[in-house]
Formats: structure tokens, sequence, C-alpha cells
């Protein structure tokens, strides 16, 4: 729905070779207890590893992974076993391992999976010590590994771009995946099998050549029957660069700071069984959220009237699925869902709200929380658990490299979106105006500074830039459009403030 809108993370801690997994959530049930939560205990398997707000849950019950990583590949077949149970003695309840493919298939066409190469063997074993499976499949796999567990004979051709959807590139990895991957599908969680979670290859916001590329990896897993749940794994540095949608965002503990744990927490939606409002979020180190916009996703299952009571602060656009269904504000507080709209088992209802200020005296300041303030209903039932994402358009939201995958815009396209354009200026910047003739309605940034808010119904028509906040070169304009955006920025020396 909103372009490059950011999935849940998790932080997984990299310490002397082993992977620990930290989510923690509430009380454990009564039925169940951590130590029921092996794979010989789970007789009755439906959802599998699933996030639940800042916590995992395994079939609906609250999971902790604590997870340590063995390579079959570098420990002896005799030794498998051995070591898992050492593993589990410690305390561990998960192994990760990565399959290396330039040993699986070191010449091509040749595939080696016996020996030390069984993995199906050493995943089986590990079930067998009650451990759960976290599966690296790579293509790449990086582990200290000849170019990172690629096969050398992919450079034979003098073309080759390495983890780019380049033909020859993708050919060899379907091929490579076609033989790999059933034998994987059989062993995940709800076929009986270890594996809870697979990684989406590794670390790929450090390289990150080629837009497409994560989302071609996704689903050559998803369409040869990997189904529990995705995961991608980068580093501080390169969090928001390697994620994806709807796949679970997860940060090696290498190149943290501060800004990280900002991060991680300003990408991570919430979630709630009610709608929760702006000042409520547990945002901004437990702060709340001030301005800006708030997304709300939830899914719905049946058509009819949705309405509001007064509960939206202060204007909200509706979305199923990827259709634009109104508007509330003010003076709309009910819109109906077509029978025809709700075409799949599960549509997701998305209301981006935005803020547009609060009174700054009288009796009502008390009054005044933005974003959904209360219960939304559908056909006088009120809808629950939310998905719920702060857009607060501050200028950390902005510099955090949001998002590192900018597409040529197809003017086509309606928002809500960000666009990017880069204005090209001499020495000594003036201060100058920008009009947004053509646009619609949204915030403007200049060089991570947030000019203010357009709308196309006027009076204000033009925005003040001063120089200082220029400088010589190359300068980053980011507009957040709400519906239909123009085709140019224009710049002025005359304002039109609408007086």
């Amino acid at each position: 729905m909103l372009t490059f809108l950011l999935r849940p993370v998790s932080i997984l801690y990299l310490s002397s070779g082993l992977l620990v997994t930290a989510q923690f959530g509430g009380g454990f049930s009564p039925r169940m207890n951590q130590v029921s939560l092996t794979p010989s205990h789970i007789i009755n398997r439906n959802v599998g590893l699933k996030v639940e707000g800042s916590s995992f849950t395994l079939d609906g019950f609250p999971f902790l992974i604590i997870a340590g990583t063995i390579h079959y590949f570098r420990v002896p077949r005799e030794y498998w076993r051995d070591r898992l149970l050492k593993l589990k003695a410690c305390g561990f309840n998960t192994v990760t391992t990565h399959i290396p493919w330039n040993l699986h298939e070191p010449r091509k066409g040749w595939f080696y999976l016996t020996a030390n190469l069984d993995f199906t063997t050493f995943i089986s074993m590990a079930s067998e010590a009650e451990l759960w499976v976290i599966l690296c499949p790579g293509p790449y796999i990086g582990s200290d590994l000849d170019l990172g567990g690629l096969p050398s004979w992919l450079l034979r051709d003098p073309k080759m771009k390495l983890r780019t959807t380049y033909r020859g590139f993708t050919k060899a990895v379907n091929h490579y995946f076609d033989k790999i991957i059933p034998m994987v599908v059989q062993l995940q969680y709800g076929n009986g099998g270890p594996i809870i979670a697979v990684q989406v290859e590794n670390e790929y916001g450090s390289y990150h050549r080629d837009n497409r590329y994560m989302s071609y990896i996704k689903k050559a897993l998803i369409t040869r029957g990997i189904k529990v749940l995705l995961m991608t794994a980068d580093n501080g540095d390169e969090l928001t660069r390697g994620h994806l949608k709807r796949v679970l965002s997860t940060v090696h503990m290498k190149n943290i700071k501060k800004e990280t744990y900002d991060t991680l927490l300003s990408i991570q939606p919430i979630s709630s069984v009610k709608p929760i409002c702006m000042e409520e979020l547990s945002v901004n180190q437990g702060n709340g959220q001030s301005y800006g916009y708030i997304l709300y996703e939830t899914v719905i299952t049946t058509s009819g009237l949705l309405t509001t009571k007064n509960h939206v602060k202060d204007r909200g656009q509706v979305f199923l699925d990827e259709n634009f269904l109104g508007i509330f504000d003010r003076s709309t507080d009910q819109l109906t869902i077509p029978k025809k709209m709700v075409y799949n088992d599960n549509p997701t209802l998305r209301i981006l709200v935005e803020n547009q200020g609060r009174l700054a005296y009288g009796q009502d300041i008390n009054k005044e929380r933005k974003g959904l303030i209360g219960d939304i209903y559908l056909n006088k039932s009120p809808l629950r658990n939310f998905k719920i994402h702060s857009l607060d358009m501050k200028t950390k939201f902005i510099q955090r490299d949001l998002p590192n995958i900018w597409k040529p815009a197809v003017f086509k396209h309606q928002g809500p979106a960000f666009f990017l354009g880069i204005l090209r200026i001499g020495n000594d910047p003036r201060d100058t105006f920008i009009k947004m003739e053509g646009w619609t309605k949204g915030v403007i940034f200049v060089n991570g500074k947030n000019l203010g808010r357009y709308w196309n119904i006027g009076p204000q028509e033009t925005f003040y830039l001063p120089g200082p906040w220029l400088r010589p070169g190359s300068n980053e304009i980011i507009v957040f459009e709400e519906f239909k955006p123009g085709l140019e920025i224009q710049f002025t020396n005359i304002s039109r403030l609408g007086y």
C-alpha cells in the first residue's frame, strides 16, 4: 500500500560464533511451556513460528528462540550428533545452519548431497536432539567461504553479475534451487520437520546491486514450497537496504550504534488487538508519536458498512489491499466496502491517518489525541487485530535511508508514495521558493529538512526554502504525495502565500 513500507524487526546477536535470537513475550500458557515446545512434543502442527508484536510464538504459544550456529559441512559427519547434543545441553533450543552452494554443486550440474554434505540427515538429527532449525539456503551465505558460498564456475560467464537478476545468474540459481529446495520442503514445520524459519539470502544490504533481486529470491523460495517464516539478515549499517515487504527483518550485531536501535524501533510495526492513538504508541523511547501520519492495517472477511463514530483524527485515507475506498474526515464518518472488492479470503483494510495539528488553546486541548482514538466498525462490529506503523515524518525518519529501493517514477501511479528528485545547483545557493503545481497533497523535504505540508486547495502555493539549507552540487528532494503526483517541482523567486 504505502510504497516502501517496512516490516517487523527482531534482533539477532552474533557473538563467538553463536547466533542468539532474543524475543521476549508475555506469560506462558498453562497448557504448554518452553520445555514442551520441542519437535517431538508438538504433534498437531498449525501456524508454526510467527511474530506477535515484539515476541515470537510457536503454534500460538510464547516462544523464546535461543539459537547457536553449527555448519554441518565444517564438522565431521561422525560428530554431528555429538555437537548437536552438546548444543542442546548448553541450553539452546534451535540450531542455525547454512547450505553452501559451492560445495553441493562444485561442477555445473553435478550435485553432492551425501556423506558430509547430507544436510537432510543433519537436520533430521537436529530434530532427534529436540532442536528446531533455522535454515539459510542462500544462494549466497557468506560464512567466510570462498566467494561467499557461490560456485566459482559462475564466473566463466564474462558478463556475470553475481547476486543480481542477471539472467545467467538466475538461471543457475533456479537449477540449484530446483534440486535442494524440494529436500528442504519435506523438513518444514508443517510437514512434521524441525525447520521453523528460512533466511532469504544473507546481508544483501551491504551489497545491494539490484532492487529486484531479493524479491526474486523470496519468490523462488515460496514458489518451490517454502511456507515457514521468512527472514532477512543484515548488519546495523545496512538494515534498511536489505529488507523485504512481509518478511521479518533481523540484524546481525555488527556496526551497531544507538541509531541502529532507533531504526529498529521506527520500522517495527506495532501489533494491537484494538486501535492505538499516536500518543500511546510504544515508539520514540516510549514517548509516543507527535506528528505526521499513522497507518493501521487489519484483515477483514466480509463487505459492508464501515463506520468511525468520529474516531478518526483528523483525516484518513481508506484502502482495501491496493484499492482506494475513500476518505474519513470531519464530514464523512462512513464508507461502503462493496461485496465485489472482498475477492479473497483475507483482504487487508488499511487506514492512513493524518494528524493535521492540535489546538493551541481553549477548553478542548485535553481531547487532542490523534490517529484512531477508538474503534472502527464494520457492520456495527468493532475491527480487531491491527498492525500499526508510525510515519512521523521527522528529519530522522527521512534520513534513515528510507528507502533504498527507489524505482523510476510512473506518473500514472497514485499515492500514497514517496518520490525522490535531485536538484543540482552551483556555488553560493540563495533563498528561493518551491511551487508544487500539479501535485495534490503531501509533505516536502529538502536535504532531510521538512518544509511543510502542501495541498492544492490552497491558499498557500509556494514554500520558502532558505539558502543555507541548500548546498552546492546535488540536493535531495523527497516528496510524500498522498494522491496524485505532479510531473515536476518548480522553483521561483516569487512568494505566493494566498493572502
